[in-house]
């Protein structure tokens, strides 16, 4: 038997005579003719868990446009209480207990609101998905009022009526709300993409991941920053203590100590034991040896990284206070370098190599963050195509020429997307086997100038010991100049199988200097940088407070953010992100589920369809009667 055979008789189990197929077939061609769902794109959150609260309730400004857009009749005050509502349901519900006082008025007309709001937004979906979407405790219920039509003598309107004011007296109407709520977030927004680095320097990444991780649909492409944890976990000593050194760097002890369990006992003993508070706290002195030691041993481990010139402890003097690199002597931040040997500066002494013993136990664990980094490697990958457009964090390394860069990997040379592809699968290694040099690869991941997620050479070195500026500059990959050229993203583009004049690449990691005049639309549009500053750290240098992007049936939009106060602030004062839009592209045709990814599998579905009703036609496969349900 053919494959093509065996699979038109497995389709027939579901689709078991011509009519059960024909029937399959016209839902799934109605099913083509809907508007494509709205994609929502985030990127380099780092932590900043408010704000990103608030981004995912506000879907960007999804529910506030459709809002207005619905209810005319409303004015700027009502509808950002009722936003606010929707938002955060049950803080809004309980800060107005006093005031609300059971009023089935007031109930009433939310509740309508609110089910007119979730209907409007559920058109473009198919009843079936959005039955699914339905909260079990009231699904019937809602369901029922979301579809309610009149008729002549209005008696469809005093049953929706009746259930309304059931709810209300029943006491189940605050319950209700947050169940319409939640429904009106999740048909606001089909799809979530955030495009890389959810972890470093803000507060609480790991609530960040808690909120992911309900959400209905969405994927991760990983940042450096992301790899960076996921290294840690799996076992990378070099990981660890990066990332140790970059939360002691932004006072971020709760979240290694609450968050995920991390213990900073060993090191901050070692620390009081062997170094001075002078300035720079001990503690930071002690983890930015270890970790630039840990550093030196990865790179000698490892020739093919090209690294050989940051092996540089070797050139301390602290005696005169100075490091000589780069042709020239620069000053240190401090003299005491008391684990430093000279004949062999990457070693570690014994207390170190228990502290770092320690942090590796530590790390891998941690339940926490063992489900954390799980989800990361199940949600995520080094770059995602979807819907004709590409979505990776970082770069695709390439020379100075414009020409993809050609890197060795497992003796043979990659370059473009087959480099990530083997990215991909080093990353992935390390996490199910815990393969020595996969664990070092994922140290590189974080910080190598061919890092598909960094492409640039992070200078812990100089960062950790050098006081000057100027020998902290990173050298990085010419991608970040050449992705101005729209011939290098139509190249790019390409190379991941998309159509080079309608697809775009949608980049972050790099932050988008508003301030300084920089665009997040660059080469004619096909490349979009959407990470223009969520990190609190790098607003005073991009001017706002991140972009976002919006992909609907209509358009491509781009949201520039202002800075977010507080969640507190937004529920008592009615306040929003507010945002500046950049209109990126207006379709000629409203984009339907037949022109994006899902409509080309259902296309395929159509026509293994037609092939089985074939199949009938000739008796290549028996017809069967459906089954028929028993009457009682």
């Amino acid at each position: 038997m053919q494959p093509e055979d065996r699979y038109l008789r497995e389709l027939s189990l579901r689709f078991p005579n011509r009519y059960a197929a024909v029937t399959e077939i016209i839902n799934l061609q109605a099913i083509l003719s809907l508007p494509k769902g709205t994609e929502h794109f985030v990127s380099d959150v780092h932590g900043e868990y408010e704000a990103f609260v608030q981004i995912v309730n506000n879907c960007s400004g999804v529910i506030r446009d459709k809002v207005a857009a619905l209810f005319n009749d409303l004015d700027e005050h009502q509808i950002s209480a009722l936003c606010t509502l929707i938002y955060y349901p049950r803080q809004v519900l309980s800060k107005r207990a006093d005031d609300i006082d059971g009023d089935p008025n007031w109930y009433r007309q939310v509740l309508q609101r609110l089910i007119s709001l979730a209907a409007f937004l559920s058109s473009k979906y198919t009843r079936s998905k959005v039955r699914k979407a339905l909260p079990e405790e009231f699904r019937f219920v809602i369901d029922e009022l979301m579809h309610a039509k009149e008729d002549e003598d209005h008696t469809r309107a005093r049953y929706h009526r009746g259930i309304l004011d059931s709810v209300i007296e029943t006491g189940a109407a605050c319950s209700f709300i947050e169940e319409l709520c939640a429904l009106i977030k999740r048909l606001a927004v089909d799809h979530l993409h955030v495009v890389g680095d959810i972890f470093d320097r803000g507060k609480a990444p790991d609530m960040v991941l808690d909120l992911l991780m309900s959400h209905h649909s969405m994927d991760i492409q990983w940042g450096n920053h992301d790899v960076l944890w996921m290294g840690a976990a799996c076992g990378s000593a070099a990981c660890c203590a990066n990332v140790v050194r970059n939360n002691i760097r932004y006072d971020n002890y709760e979240l290694l100590e609450r968050g995920y369990g991390i213990s900073m006992r060993k090191l901050d003993k070692l620390a009081s034991k062997l170094y001075k508070d002078d300035g720079i706290r001990a503690i930071e002195k002690c983890i930015s040896v270890i970790c630039v030691k840990l550093e030196e041993q990865c790179i000698r481990r490892h020739p093919d990284y090209g690294m050989s010139d940051r092996l540089l402890l070797k050139y301390l003097n602290p005696a005169s206070g100075t490091v000589f690199c780069d042709g020239r002597a620069w000053s240190l931040k401090w003299r005491d370098f008391p684990t430093l040997m000279s004949s062999d500066p990457d070693e570690l002494t014994k207390d170190e190599q228990e502290v770092v013993d320690d942090l590796v136990e530590s790390f891998t664990q941690s339940v926490r963050l063992k489900e954390h980094v799980r989800f990361l490697y199940e949600k995520g990958a080094m770059y995602k195509t979807v819907n004709g457009n590409v979505l990776y964090h970082g770069c695709v390394p390439f020379n100075p020429d414009g020409t993809f860069m050609r890197i060795l990997c497992d003796g043979q040379y990659l370059q473009g997307r087959a480099y990530l592809d083997w990215c991909d699968q080093q990353a992935r290694r390390a996490f199910s086997s815990g393969d020595q040099d996969c664990l070092d690869f994922m140290w590189y991941l974080w910080c190598g100038e061919c890092s598909p997620l960094s492409g640039r050479c992070v200078k812990t070195f100089e960062n950790s010991f050098i006081v000057e500026k100027e020998a902290k500059k990173e050298d990085r990959n010419p991608y970040y100049e050449l992705y101005y050229s729209e011939e290098i993203c139509k190249l790019i583009l390409r190379e991941f199988g998309l159509d080079a004049k309608s697809g775009h690449i949608i980049n972050g990691h790099t932050p988008v200097r508003v301030s300084r005049g920089e665009s997040a639309v660059r080469a004619g549009g096909r490349l979009l940088v959407i990470d223009g500053g969520f990190s609190k750290a790098y607003q005073g240098v991009t001017g706002i407070a991140g972009y976002t992007l919006i992909y609907n049936s209509h358009n491509l939009r781009l949201k520039a953010h202002r800075p977010f106060t507080s969640i507190r602030d937004a529920i008592a004062n009615n306040t929003d992100i507010l945002s500046d839009e950049i209109l990126v592209e207006t379709f000629k045709h409203r984009r339907s589920v037949g022109d994006i990814d899902d409509g080309a599998e259902i296309k395929q579905q159509i026509a293994d369809l037609r092939s089985l009703i074939k199949a009938f036609e000739l008796g290549e496969i028996n017809e069967r009667p459906a089954k028929q349900s028993r009457s009682l």
